[in-house]
């Protein structure tokens, strides 16, 4: 059986969220839809009377332009509050990485799901200007409540306001996604404006990818560049900017309402094909010890035409053939949650610029636009040549492909693991000693038969002490020098499970040396953190300046500042000394001695090993997936688009969205389950999983029957030149 023909090539629109968006698929259902029910006399009255009355010149809808702006702004705000999101949940709330994950796929699970309120709430009640109108409204609110929760002066419950904030952000956006495009093409007459209506898509799909492209990149800046609020982090301003954008869409919403076309209601399609199945199923129980029929949907015809049970039929058989679907969505959303925690503990740096790791999601839209525009001069031939050019099996080699992906992912954390820090465990206790003298000391403690030799200015790191869980430690320290300061014994209670460090600055009259518990551990944002151990007499601060800022610190504070990675020259007592750079995920240590007044000797000691892999190593499983996302998101529409009967195509565009939906209550299950310690285990588990729901779908298309009577109905409509002639129309 011959492939489907491809009436009209969909949009593709790129946007941080799955490809392709609600907005511009229902873009694409008008566009098709439009030719669809154009009959062969109307095609022809087109062609052959380009100058005549029919195809007189209208002025374009300056209406439309309000309504780009609009989704530029709406997008802009939602990206952008996605592209910090989990950062935000993890590392200023306090959320694990697995919690984190959980919130961001539940938001974006609730956002798809709710699509198909807002379809229902304008077709059937509303309509799309005031749906559009009251979701927004709704949607500032969420906004206003995210932003005001990361502002930490005002003392809110934070976790209660991002809480109900990212709910209301996905009834707001979800609910209007279905609207804003429909509701531009309502606003051109047709078929006199065909061709303008096919420039408001592209412009459409610009506005977009715009707004996509510049909130992924500049949300990442102000979540870590600027500081507000005594936070080296500013989510106030990486979530308040993109709400104030949400604002002025609205605002240039209202702007045009006198310039608009405003459609009533007219009833929602989803409505009438889930009233003939839930007729089908009731009357099919009631009538159980009647004689069967030849289709359970057949038990609807005394209360729907046959020709809507009949479109039923075959839609259902798409949806049958796309189940495996929601498995995909589940690995594709997860460059916003796994793949950005993954980044967080690579290093960004490359030559002058470093990348954040929020930021590095804008490899996916330009790699789509480059695949996109290479799709049929390079994409397309390579498919054909390879025999892999038809619909079906586009989908099977997508899925594939985002199953090469992960293992992708899992073979590259399996080489981080290689380079995580060694933490304590139970029954097990790490010791460091820093002797910032310049001096050698012999330390003899009943942890070990012979003593320990700490070199000047050096540490001496144990990492693998078997102790109970409380362990009773004395010690003496012995210099042979006899001008070295003189340590007198002492005895410290360690509790196992915790890194300890003993410090020696005998020059620090407060206290010649002193115990405390260290973090070990890499950071859980981008920020190193850094210590100063100042063995001096009079030392009041130390201060880290850089290019773009600076940071002071107290001598001897054992607590870890938090800086941001960058090339520092340390000052103390504001006397230049020398300077180091600070890398992501590194813990440092800097030890200072004072030679004389005026004179000092520091020395930056790694306690952590930095982030030790770049951030670009992430490109092969951004490539991977981006090539299985054009081959599933836009051939999967294709397909489902060229095999649903013309008034199925609203319903389809829904059901789809909705596996976009359920992708992401999988991750939230498996996030909540918590199978794996090891997020390399998790990574293959999912590559295992589309590579067997892979094989499920490849069963269930050998078995699938392509619709002969969409096809012979299309080819009634319109013989191939007439379809070519149609297509130039929307070009």
């Amino acid at each position: 059986m011959a492939a489907p023909k491809e009436i009209v090539p969909l949009l593709v629109v790129k946007t941080e969220e799955p490809v392709p968006a609600l907005a511009v698929v229902e873009a694409n259902d008008q566009r098709k839809q439009l030719v669809l029910d154009k009959n062969l006399e109307d095609v022809k009255v087109l062609k052959n009377n380009h100058d005549t009355e029919l195809q007189e010149k209208l002025p374009y809808p300056i209406s439309v332009l309000f309504i780009i702006s609009c989704e530029f702004c709406e997008r802009f705000n939602y990206l952008g509050m996605r592209t910090v999101l989990v950062f935000y949940l993890s590392r200023h709330l306090g959320y694990t990485d697995d919690a984190a994950t959980i919130l961001f796929h539940m938001c974006a699970m609730f956002s798809f799901m709710l699509c198909i309120l807002g379809a229902i709430i304008a077709d059937s009640w509303l309509g799309k200007f005031k749906t559009i109108l009251y979701l927004s409204m709704v949607y500032i609110c969420g906004c206003t409540l995210l932003t005001l929760g990361a502002i930490g002066p005002l003392q809110l419950p934070a976790n209660t306001f991002t809480l109900v904030g990212l709910f209301c952000i996905s009834l707001g956006a979800g609910g209007i996604k279905p609207c804003v495009a429909s509701f531009g093409g309502d606003q051109f007459k047709m078929p006199q404006q065909l061709k303008q209506l096919t420039a408001f898509f592209s412009l459409f799909y610009f506005a977009i990818n715009a707004g996509s492209f510049v909130s992924v990149s500049i949300t990442p800046i102000l979540r870590e560049d600027v500081h507000c609020f005594g936070e080296l982090s500013c989510y106030p301003l990486a979530f308040g900017v993109p709400a104030v954008l949400m604002v002025m869409a609205l605002v240039v919403f209202l702007l045009g309402s006198r310039l608009y076309i405003i459609k009533p209601a007219a009833g929602n399609i989803v409505v009438n094909v889930s009233r003939t199945i839930w007729t089908a199923v009731k009357t099919k129980w009631q009538q159980r010890h009647l004689k069967s029929r030849a289709h359970w949907l057949d038990y609807a015809d005394e209360q729907h035409e046959p020709q809507m049970i009949a479109d039923v039929k075959v839609l259902l058989r798409v949806l049958y053939l796309f189940l495996p679907m929601p498995l995909f969505w589940a690995l594709f959303d997860q460059q916003g949650s796994r793949w950005t925690f993954q980044a967080a503990r690579m290093d960004g740096d490359v030559g002058s610029w470093r990348i954040k790791p929020d930021q590095f999601h804008i490899v996916n839209p330009l790699l789509i636009l480059v695949l996109i525009a290479l799709k049929d001069v390079l994409m397309n031939p390579v498919l054909k040549f390879l025999h892999l050019s038809r619909p079906l099996q586009k989908l099977s080699l997508g899925g594939i492909l985002a199953g090469v992906a992960f293992i992708c992912s899992g073979l590259l954390e399996l080489q981080m693991e290689q380079h995580n820090p060694t933490l304590p465990y139970e029954n097990n206790i790490q010791l460091r000693i820093f002797n910032t003298q310049n001096c050698t000391y012999e330390f003899s403690s009943n942890l070990y038969n012979n003593s320990v030799k700490l070199l000047p200015y050096s540490v001496y790191t144990d990492k693998n002490i078997h102790v109970p869980s409380v362990y009773d430690l004395t010690y003496t320290l012995i210099s042979a020098d006899s001008s070295c300061p003189v340590f007198e014994a002492g005895r410290q209670q360690l509790t196992h499970k915790h890194a300890w460090s003993l410090i020696l600055n005998a020059r620090n009259t407060s206290s010649s040396s002193f115990w405390t518990s260290d973090f070990v551990n890499k950071p859980r944002d981008t920020y190193p953190q850094v210590r100063s151990i100042a063995n001096t007499k009079q030392t009041s601060s130390i201060r880290w300046q850089s290019s773009k800022e600076h940071f002071i610190q107290a001598a001897n504070e054992t607590k870890l500042m938090r800086m941001a990675a960058r090339n520092y020259l340390v000052y103390i007592d504001d006397i230049a000394v020398q300077g180091y750079e600070l890398r992501q995920g590194g813990v440092y240590t800097l030890l200072i001695n004072e030679l004389q007044p005026g004179s000092y000797y520091t020395k930056l000691v790694e306690v952590t090993a930095p982030n030790e892999l770049s951030m670009l190593w992430q490109l092969p499983q951004y490539v991977f997936i981006t090539l299985a996302e054009v081959l599933i998101a836009v051939t999967g529409l294709e397909f489902s688009y060229s095999q649903a009967p013309p008034s199925m195509k609203a319903v389809l565009q829904a059901c789809w969205l909705l596996t976009i939906g359920f992708g992401n209550v999988v991750v939230v299950i498996i996030a909540k389950v918590k199978m794996f310690d090891r997020q390399s285990y998790e990574f293959f588990f999912f590559s295992i999983l589309m590579f067997i729901d892979m094989l499920i779908f490849m069963w269930i298309a050998h078995k699938y029957k392509p619709n002969m009577q969409t096809e012979k109905h299309e080819d009634a409509d319109s013989s191939k030149n007439n379809v070519e002639k149609t297509a130039k129309y929307l070009e």
